[in-house]
């Protein structure tokens, strides 16, 4: 099954923090109909995977989805299934597109990691999370470049990486912003920011900052509060021994953005998004960038629903944390979406929920849209999904979330991160559309579109 033509929103994905969901029932049934669409629509194996990579196939699975969960979620021109046209105009927007969590694999460190692996990457698993891809041809810079500013509409990328020294990591600071440095002579717009990865637990790496800022000139730093070295089991935001001195330091150097891996860690207590509330409260000059929300992968056919400030789990723990230290819509800390949407796009109850809580409780100024690409392939799918989305008016009246109005879902998937980072949303525009990867990408769209170059 893991094979089937179907889009990557119905496909057994992840990144490297959570296992594949398995497919509920009703999974089973969006993909059952997805496929047998996909059947119609072509008749070879090949052409069916072209469709299901498709805004058409898109459309299908989001129809599907939509019926299986009972309507009301994606609103989609049912033509939108068969007709390209149809399904550009039913996903077309304007939006100015920023994702601001971006990652990729060094192949050369993925070559020469053995059978141990990095960061549980290269191993006899990485086919079960990444659909049976190598990852250390198909998560590679080339694949980067091309999955991110060539077959998506993103104007600007974060890259970002995963916790660990340098033997374990994916991708070290110096790669990080030797990338960017690239992006920069190839494009010259600034189209790629990157961030530096500090453990303020790892001995030495505080008196380092400095260096790090220097060389990386990073626009954030990137924190793991669940990452430990030795007997150690991880680190507060909020901590007088770790936490405290790294803001301090992050203040001292004039980088006023951390971005706290918070969530899709198993509960682990150092994932919790607990210490953000606390250590936002105290440093109100930085801005505090939540990625996945505090959110947690499902169990079965387990949901989140209304805020439960009394239990909370998932999204809900970052929530009582912004309320217990009195921030609310607006202040300094924004909630991410990387990998969060990939799960709920396919959950749509949830996901009415999920975003419904999170705009009540930080605004809708300080959402971001993030893809985790990529992990899961080219991020247009679920941007694509996140322009169709609407939570139901029903869940509206009875929770009071707000519509996903036109100009709510413009903040989110950039206006919002342009502001965060100092991005001048109409000069990236003009840039975007006139530099060397803008005429890269119009080749790619018509060789793509046409099977070829005539």
């Amino acid at each position: 099954m893991r094979f089937l033509p179907i889009p990557v929103l119905l496909q057994h994905r992840s990144n490297d923090e959570y296992w594949p969901l398995a497919w509920t029932k009703r999974d089973l049934l969006a993909v059952r109909r997805t496929v047998e669409r996909a059947e119609t629509a072509s008749d070879s194996l090949w052409s069916q995977r072209e469709f299901a990579a498709s805004r058409r196939g898109t459309a299908t699975a989001l129809r599907a989805i939509d019926e299986a969960w009972g309507g009301g979620y994606y609103t989609i021109d049912p033509k939108a299934e068969t007709d390209p046209e149809a399904a550009d105009e039913a996903f077309g927007g304007d939006e100015l597109v920023i994702d601001v969590q971006t990652h990729y694999i060094a192949r050369h460190r993925a070559e020469a990691a053995g059978v141990d692996g990095i960061m549980g990457f290269i191993c006899d698993v990485a086919p079960d999370r990444w659909q049976g891809l190598d990852p250390a041809i198909h998560l590679d810079l080339g694949n980067y470049l091309r999955h991110i500013f060539l077959e998506s509409e993103t104007a600007a990328a974060v890259l970002t990486c995963t916790p660990g020294d340098d033997r374990h990591s994916i991708l070290t600071n110096p790669e990080i912003t030797a990338t960017r440095e690239l992006i920069d002579r190839l494009a010259g717009t600034g189209r790629l920011i990157n961030h530096s990865i500090v453990h303020p637990n790892a001995p030495g790496e505080l008196d380092e900052m400095d260096t790090l800022m220097e060389r990386g000139k990073p626009a954030g730093w990137k924190v793991y509060t669940i990452a430990g070295w030795g007997d150690q089991r991880g680190w507060r935001l909020d901590d007088e021994e770790y936490g405290l001195p790294f803001l301090e330091r992050s203040r001292d150097l004039g980088v006023g953005i951390v971005c706290a891996h918070k969530g899709l860690s198993a509960l682990a207590r150092a994932g919790s998004p607990a210490d953000i509330g606390p250590a936002a409260a105290c440093f109100p000059d930085i801005d505090f960038l939540v990625y996945h929300s505090g959110y947690e992968t499902p169990v079965g056919d387990d949901e989140e629903g209304p805020y439960d400030g009394q239990s909370p789990t998932g999204t809900d723990r970052l929530i009582k944390s912004l309320d217990d230290a009195g921030l609310g819509p607006g202040s300094n800390v924004y909630a991410e979406l990387g990998s969060t949407w990939y799960v709920l796009s396919r959950r749509p109850r949830e996901a009415a929920h999920v975003i419904g809580k999170l705009l009540k409780a930080v605004g809708e100024d300080n959402v971001l849209w993030g893809s985790d690409s990529i992990w899961y392939g080219s991020p247009q799918p679920l941007i694509d999904a996140f322009r169709a989305f609407q939570i139901p008016e029903e869940l509206r009246q009875r929770h009071g979330y707000p519509e996903l109005t036109s100009g709510i879902k413009e903040k989110i998937l950039g206006l919002n991160a342009a502001r965060v980072y100092g991005i001048d949303p109409d000069l990236t525009r003009r840039r975007t559309a006139t530099d060397d990867l803008s005429w890269v990408k119009a080749a790619f769209d018509e060789y793509t579109t046409n099977g070829g170059f005539e």
